[in-house]
């Protein structure tokens, strides 16, 4: 009996120990312990500043990178809030911001960092690096390397063939409106989905596409209703490593990094290091405050950089407004006044404005009409208290540094009825003659 007894007591010994080492892994700079501790919230601010030193990632390379042109200076605003003045100090102290970066007319005009951060500093996108993804698809619709959004996933996802998100239209996984069963709930104190799959991912090394072929679907109709779910955007990046014929890291260096001439490196985490590494898709982009702004700056500039058409004409409007009665502002209650297009947020009563947006206080926020880029980076784990409060700030940022003058009012035309253009990616039937004299 007491032979057994020890052998049990070295069995477990040996075990501890054999957990210890995996846990902590002392030989590798990615380990189990290391993700764990990234659900401090107090932590946030700093730590999502050093995601790439902590998780496994790739490299994307800035080959031709150059500063934006750079007028900067000091920025004065208040804003009105639940009856109070409020100041733009107020706000970045409670809303625990990291970096703020605002462009006007593609100048750098104000700048400034904060908790240890500076211009250099690499912050995590969260959800912003969802829209990235969704370009991508643009460029491989336009490119023709998609035939159509409407097509099923599996058609350029070979992974997902033969699941329910294999049947899915590209069109319907860019609208959140897939039919998936996925809870997107980032309380730890709640059931979540989305949880589980990061930590599965990097503390068990499981592949983030074979995660997101696990789920299958609920009962609304694809197309006919507004669920987020971040599964759906690692559909859509599986769909465009393999359009593309490579890495997603690789891709938007090609794509994104390297036509943009993007000032600083990025990385995009991915499941495990070096080749056999899945970017995870729906997130995890990291970049500097100045280079999330420069690409707010192509939205603006309608996809065109240089001269040259980087996005297909027509896809910045499609994309940045409501795609159907469901995707409205306050149509759905669970996003509130809140309103989304195709991978991009709109904000109630829009005006030419909309945003990306990612968990804990990521934003690229656009104002087509004043010609303002905000980049903000945070790390508030109460995020959502402040939601609708930010976009009253970036309003009065925008407002401050672009006034618009003010217009006579248009005199009322009769017009003709517009035809409307079909939504890209879908053939378009050819218009009679009569119609085609209407339209002209």
């Amino acid at each position: 009996m007491k032979r057994i007894l020890i052998g049990l007591v070295a069995v477990i010994i040996f075990a501890g120990l054999a957990f210890g080492g995996w846990y902590y892994r002392p030989w590798s700079p990615y380990s189990p312990a290391n993700v764990r501790a990234l659900d401090d919230p107090e932590q946030y601010v700093t730590t999502f500043q050093r995601m790439d030193e902590i998780l496994p990632n790739a490299v994307i390379s800035a080959t031709n990178g150059a500063p934006l042109p750079r007028n900067l200076q000091p920025l004065e605003v208040t804003y009105e809030w639940e009856g109070e003045i409020r100041s733009l100090d107020d706000y970045l102290d409670a809303a625990r911001v990291t970096g703020l970066t605002v462009l006007r007319d593609g100048e750098v005009i104000h700048q400034r960092f904060f908790h240890g951060a500076d211009e250099a500093t690499r912050f995590t996108s969260w959800s912003v690096g969802k829209s990235f993804v969704a370009s991508l698809i643009a460029m491989a619709l336009d490119d023709g390397l998609i035939e159509s959004l409407d097509d099923p996933a599996e058609r350029y996802a070979p992974e997902y063939a033969g699941t329910y998100y294999g049947s899915v239209s590209l069109r319907n996984l860019l609208m959140m409106s897939a039919g998936i069963d996925f809870n997107e709930e980032y309380s730890p104190d709640r059931p979540s989905d989305v949880r589980p799959f990061f930590f599965n991912a990097f503390i068990l090394g499981r592949s983030p596409d074979t995660l997101a072929r696990a789920f299958g679907a609920n009962d609304k109709v694809p197309g006919e209703h507004f669920h987020y779910a971040s599964t759906n955007t690692q559909v859509l990046s599986a769909v465009a490593s393999n359009v593309f014929a490579g890495t997603l890291a690789e891709v938007v260096a090609d794509r994104i990094w390297t036509p943009l001439g993007m000032n600083s490196d990025a990385t995009w985490l991915q499941h495990v290091p070096g080749n056999r590494g899945v970017a995870v898709g729906y997130c995890c982009l990291q970049a500097t405050s100045e280079d999330y702004a420069r690409f707010g700056q192509l939205y603006l500039q309608d996809g065109v950089w240089n001269g040259t058409r980087l996005l297909p004409e027509g896809w910045v409007r499609e994309a940045t407004r409501p795609v159907s009665p469901h995707h409205e502002a306050g149509a759905t209650p669970a996003y509130g006044p809140r309103g989304y297009g195709l991978h991009f947020w709109i904000p109630e009563n829009h005006d030419g404005e909309y945003f990306f947006a990612g968990v804990y206080g990521q934003y690229i926020w656009v104002d087509e009409r004043r010609g303002v880029v905000i980049a903000q980076n945070a790390g508030d784990p109460a995020w959502g208290r402040l939601g609708t409060e930010a976009f009253a700030v970036f309003r009065a940022i925008a407002e401050t540094v672009s006034p618009l003058a003010v217009e006579p009012e248009p005199v009322e035309e009769a017009q003709d009825e517009p035809v409307l253009d079909a939504p890209l990616g879908v053939e378009e039937e050819p218009l009679d003659e009569a119609s085609e004299e209407d339209s002209e």
